[in-house]
């Protein structure tokens, strides 16, 4: 059991940075997807639409197998396994971010707008100072959910044979004939949503301040 715990974890380790990249990138990939969405030019507007709906009406198991094996197929050429992951994963939760973003920054009543205004703020520091820390606090559950379904889906980077957490406890099972090692993965899993979910929760009473 040592061993295969050893392994379990140097694998946590590959999921943990898979977790921790696509946040780094996908999270302001996800606001400029937003402002593209909410653009008034109908062009960009449709073409960032496109983009959302083909990132949320297929599965994210098929991304990841058209991003790795896309490119050999169309210009001959392979790269690496975890790159690929991290590509899919960020252009995959780039747009539920921006979906959750855009949600957020149209609950805002316009008369704030229109209050910063006759104020005379410019629309950066509008949208800096004045918007943007309301729709940190409205988002904040979302975005828990959101974080929580990814740590659950770096189990999906095993599809075109990156050695995370699930691939390990599953090639495991497979050699000892039980299913042990697929239940100490989900406790693994477990464990890693239960500190999100704590961070999350810290958070959101750090920002409610007027409650």
């Amino acid at each position: 059991m040592g061993p295969l715990l050893l392994q379990m974890l140097k694998a946590t380790g590959t999921s943990l940075e898979i977790f921790f990249l696509t946040l780094l990138f996908a999270l302001p990939l996800g606001m400029l997807v937003a402002r593209g969405r909410m653009a008034k030019n109908r062009v960009v507007s449709w073409l960032v639409n496109v983009y959302i709906m083909i990132m949320r009406g297929t599965p994210l198991i098929l991304q990841l197998i058209f991003v790795y094996f896309a490119p050999y197929y169309i210009f001959h050429a392979s790269y690496d396994r975890f790159t690929a992951v991290i590509i899919a994963f960020v252009i995959n939760y780039a747009a539920y971010f921006a979906e959750i973003y855009r949600g957020g920054v149209q609950s805002i009543p316009k008369g704030q707008y229109e209050a910063s205004s006759v104020l005379g703020f410019t629309k950066a520091h509008t949208f800096f100072r004045i918007i943007l820390p309301q729709v940190v606090k409205r988002i904040m559950a979302a975005m828990g959910n959101e974080v929580i379904t990814l740590v659950k889906d770096t189990a999906l980077a095993q599809t075109i044979g990156v050695a995370e957490l699930f691939r390990v406890a599953q090639n495991a099972s497979a050699r000892q004939f039980s299913t042990t090692p697929i239940f100490i993965a989900g406790l693994f899993y477990f464990v890693m949503n239960g500190l999100v979910s704590k961070t999350f929760d810290h958070i959101e009473r750090k920002l409610a301040y007027y409650n």
